[in-house]
Parts: structure tokens; C-alpha cells; sequence
């Protein structure tokens, strides 16, 4: 205390003897009058830095904040020229196939079928010709990457062309995603990728059908599935590395294809028949059109023999406004329920299912969902099925490393998940569990009649 009044008084009588200055003059004086006594009071010396100073250079730059719109305009505009420079680095159109010449000109005999062979000697004679900008390409790194078992020690010309044109690709990508990077940070938020998305619809000729009032519907559509497996802790953002390194940009690119196939369009999530489907489940679900789901309504998704308390947790846990799902929440249950052996999905399903909130699943757990099962076997006129067998066959399949609780890593390591929530959540994925035998021999549409009328399988 005596130190901070000594300070105090330092300070006032030294301002009472200066005469008058501005406010801001004041404050400057103030901080540095008390820099040097704050100083004085550690035993060091004002602006003397540690000598590793001189040898580590600075890593942290602040970002700017809203209001510094200079700042700001002049990080935007170094970030695109940077970009711009980056750009220009990469191979064009004409420079690739100048490269592939040279590659089929030192091609090195004899041919391996008919694939065209090149070994180091040759491949170091195309680096020389290639030019700057290939050079990051002919190293021994990537020769010895792309050796296999040639007996000549060669590799095929046609593999390393593909491995440039696949790395000029994600750069070409990844500059064109960090366009859309507002923070500058490495990745993308889902405003972001919106916009990414929307400005690439007239890019990809599989998707010129789509009216442009459904827009919005298919970003949305397409966002939630990058942001489902790529961003599984809600973050509400995503890394530019992540987006690159899994195949679903790859798949939304396919779309660039005139000629893809009907069985690959409806495969591919990003199609437009895909999405339209999806939609479309979603308005047929929609029986008040009031733009919202329900939990009467969304019973009926699928085949219909979703349980109520599967259902119930769905509505507890997922986000709802005055109880009912919009579309991007139903986006997030469709990945889910379509992709239960992918290990989001189980994050997804294994939330709902932890009923106390515990991080695993115990007894308990299992025969609060699988009484709903056996309640709607009785409706439908069959012989429920014990959950002790039901229980045992469950942990015997899991096998989890506590033999009364099954975590979610357990669920994943078992590969075991898609099987151990169908039992539990979904009458119809019970009966088939249940006759999985039978099935390898019968179709199981007729049998399934009995469940219900005017089901679907």
C-alpha cells in the first residue's frame, strides 16, 4: 500500500507543475512517468528487452478490430495480393501440357504394358527443361513416393503427371477458398462456405436445372454436410486443411461432369436429385406447411418405426424453435440417420441415447430405449423380446473396456454402431437384426407388412 501511495503522490505533484497540455498529452506523460517508476520499484530498466529478443522474430500480429477500418481494408488487400502472387506460381493449362510432352519425350524404355516408364536420370533431364515453377515437383522425395516394383526402378509417367495436376488442384482450391476466409485465419465459418457454394452453383453444368429460388435450399443442404463431418464440436467453423483432405469437395466438384450417371448423381449428396429428394422428404413430413417439423411429423420420416423416446430425445437435444425443427436441424438428423457406421453420426445418435448425461451408456440407458421397442412389438401383435438377451448380445458385440458401460469410443471401435442404434432406436432396424438370417434367403418387403400399413422399407 505505501509503495502505490508514493506513487500516487509522485504522479500529482509532478502533473500539478507542468503547465496546461491536452488530455491526451496528459495520459502519455502519465504512462510513461509511471513506466519508470513501476520499473524503478522491479529493479529493471524501462525498454530493455531480453537478449533472445534480437533472434526470435515477432509471431503474433493482432487482428484488427471492427472499428479500424483502415487496418482492416489494408490486411484485405495484402491478403488478395498475397493470394494473387500464389496464383500466378501455379501451372496453367498450357504449361501442363507442356510438361506432359516433355515427360512422354524422356520417357525411359522399355514400356510396362502400355503405361510409359521414367527413371531419376530422365526425370532430373525433364526438371531441367520444365522450368521454375515445376521444380517443386522433381524432387527424390516425390521420384522415391511414387516408386512401386518396377525392376528397372522407374516410375510411370502418367502417375506423376497425375500427382502435379492433383497438387496444382489443391492449390488452386485452396486459394479459392481462402478467398472467401474473412477473418484470414485458415478457415471458414458457415457464412463462408455459403458463399463459396452459391458463387460456385453456375460453375457446375449438373446443376443447371435448379431454379434459382431453390438456391438457398441447396447451400443450405450442402453446408450442413461439411459442417456435420468436419465440425462434429460446433464450433461454427471449419479448416481450409480439413475441407481440402476429405473427399466431399471432391464430390461437389464431380458435378462439373455433363456426362455423370444417373446411379453416381443419386449416390452423391450434392446432386441435384439428391438434394431435391431430401427437400422434398422434408415438405411430404411437413403436413402443416407451416415451414417446420413437428415431432407427430417427423415420426413418419423413413419407414415410420422411429421409437417415441428416441424421437423425445431428438426434440430434447436438438435445437427447436417453440418445439419444433427447422430445416437445417433436419439436415443434421438425415446425415446422421443415413450415415450410422461414420463416427459423427454415432457422436450424433450416442448423444441422444445418453440419457444421464454420463459419457457412456449402462443398463439403465439400454432399457429405457429397448422398452419402447418391445411396447411397439405388442402394438403390432409380436412376442416382445427379453432385454436381458437383447443386453448381452449388445455388450457381446461391443465388447467395451468396462464390462457395464459402453462409451462412444467403444461403439466406434466395435464397428458395431450402425447395428447396436438400429436395435435400440428403430423398430424396423430391430426386425431385420432380429431375421438377419432369414433375410440372406427371403425379401424381407413382404414380411415387413406386418408392421404396419402403407410402410415403406
Amino acid at each position: 500500500m505505501e509503495t502505490k501511495m508514493d506513487w500516487k503522490k509522485a504522479l500529482k505533484a509532478h502533473v500539478a507543475g507542468k503547465p496546461m497540455r491536452s488530455e491526451e498529452e496528459k495520459r502519455a506523460e502519465e504512462t510513461q512517468l509511471f513506466t519508470e517508476l513501476y520499473c524503478q520499484w522491479k529493479g529493471v530498466q524501462p525498454n530493455r528487452q531480453h537478449e533472445s529478443f534480437k533472434s526470435i522474430p515477432k509471431f503474433y500480429f493482432k487482428l484488427p478490430a471492427e472499428d479500424e477500418v483502415l487496418q482492416q481494408k489494408l490486411r484485405e488487400e495484402s491478403r488478395a495480393v498475397f493470394l494473387q502472387r500464389r496464383s500466378r506460381q501455379l501451372l496453367d493449362n498450357d504449361e501442363l501440357q507442356s510438361l506432359w510432352f516433355l515427360l512422354d519425350k524422356h520417357h525411359t524404355p522399355p514400356l510396362m504394358g502400355d503405361e510409359k516408364m521414367i527413371n531419376y536420370e530422365d526425370f532430373l533431364k525433364v526438371s531441367q527443361e520444365a522450368g521454375p515453377k515445376c521444380k517443386t515437383y522433381f524432387t527424390a522425395t516425390v521420384f522415391s513416393k511414387l516408386l512401386q516394383k518396377d525392376p528397372y526402378g522407374r516410375i510411370s509417367i502418367m502417375q506423376f503427371f497425375n500427382y502435379v495436376m492433383r497438387k496444382v488442384w489443391l492449390h488452386q482450391t485452396r486459394i479459392g477458398l481462402s478467398l472467401y476466409d474473412v477473418a484470414g485465419q485458415g478457415y471458414l465459418k458457415e457464412a463462408d462456405l455459403e458463399n463459396y457454394i452459391l458463387e460456385l452453383i453456375p460453375t457446375l453444368p449438373q446443376l443447371d436445372g435448379l431454379e434459382k429460388s431453390f438456391y438457398s435450399f441447396y447451400v443450405c443442404t450442402a453446408v450442413r454436410k461439411f459442417f456435420f463431418f468436419l465440425d462434429p464440436l460446433r464450433t461454427g467453423r471449419i479448416k481450409i486443411q480439413d475441407i481440402l483432405a476429405c473427399s466431399f469437395l471432391d464430390d461437389l466438384l464431380e458435378l462439373r461432369d455433363e456426362d455423370l450417371s444417373k446411379e453416381m448423381q443419386e449416390s452423391n449428396w450434392f446432386s441435384a436429385p439428391s438434394a431435391l429428394r431430401v427437400y422434398g422428404q422434408y415438405l411430404n413430413l411437413d403436413k402443416d406447411h407451416n415451414g417446420m417439423l413437428s415431432k407427430e411429423e417427423l415420426s413418419r420420416y423413413g419407414t415410420g418405426t422411429l421409437t417415441p423416446v428416441f424421437l423425445n430425445r431428438v426434440f430434447q437435444e436438438c435445437l427447436t424453435y417453440d418445439g419444433e425443427m427447422d430445416y437445417k436441424t433436419y439436415l443434421d438428423f438425415v446425415l446422421a440417420m443415413e450415415n450410422r457406421k461414420e463416427p459423427q453420426a454415432l457422436q450424433y445418435i450416442f448423444r441422444l441415447l445418453d440419457i444421464q448425461n454420463r459419457n457412456y451408456l449402462n443398463i439403465f440407458a439400454l432399457n429405457t430405449f429397448f422398452r419402447a421397442i418391445q411396447e411397439q412389438m405388442k402394438i403390432h401383435g409380436q412376442e416382445p423380446v427379453s432385454f436381458e438377451d437383447v443386453k448381452d448380445e449388445i455388450f457381446d458385440m461391443v465388447k467395451p473396456a468396462d464390462p457395464l458401460k459402453i462409451t462412444l469410443q467403444d461403439l466406434i471401435n466395435s464397428s458395431q454402431g450402425e447395428t447396436v442404434t438400429n436395435i435400440l432406436i428403430d423398430l424396423n432396424g430391430f426386425w431385420t437384426y432380429e431375421n438377419r438370417e432369414v433375410l440372406v434367403q427371403e425379401n424381407p418387403a413382404d414380411d415387413l407388412e406386418n408392421f404396419g400399413e402403407g410402410e415403406e422399407v
